[in-house]
Parts: structure tokens; sequence; C-alpha cells
């Protein structure tokens, strides 16, 4: 476990400490959380891109051309 010195405003603060005791959990974790979401984010966007590239038109074609040709249901309809 890493020890992070941060200077953030006092009015983040201050929501943040609101929000940690509103779910019941420390500032830490919540700072924690939400650091690990944005990583999440942005690595999800590098595979994403990285999956992209290995794409192709053909392979889409392919792929679209085992789906059948129905009606969708009532409630899946725009």
């Amino acid at each position: 476990m890493s020890t992070l010195s941060l200077r953030i405003p006092d009015s983040l603060h201050d929501q943040i400490k609101k929000l940690a005791k509103q779910d019941g959990i420390s500032i830490n974790q919540f700072i924690s959380s939400a650091a690990a979401e944005k990583m999440s984010a942005l690595m999800t966007v590098e595979y994403l891109e990285k999956r992209a590239k290995q794409s192709s038109k053909a392979k889409f074609r392919k792929a679209l051309s085992k789906i059948k040709d129905i009606e969708p249901e009532e409630f899946d309809r725009l």
C-alpha cells in the first residue's frame, strides 16, 4: 500500500467527505474507487481502440450475414 499526499480545493474535499459519509465508506476508499473507475474507463478506451485496429469490413459483413432477417419483437421496435 502506498501513501499519496494530495492537495485539493476545500470545496472538493468537503463534497468528497459528504459523499463518502453517505456511502458509508472512508475518504480514502472513496478516492481509491474514483481513481480505479477513471483508470478503468481509460483502459477500456485503449482496449477498444486496439480491437478496432484488428477489424475489417469483410469480417463485419461476414458476422452480419449470420443474423437472420426477421422482424424484431414488439417491445424491441423503434
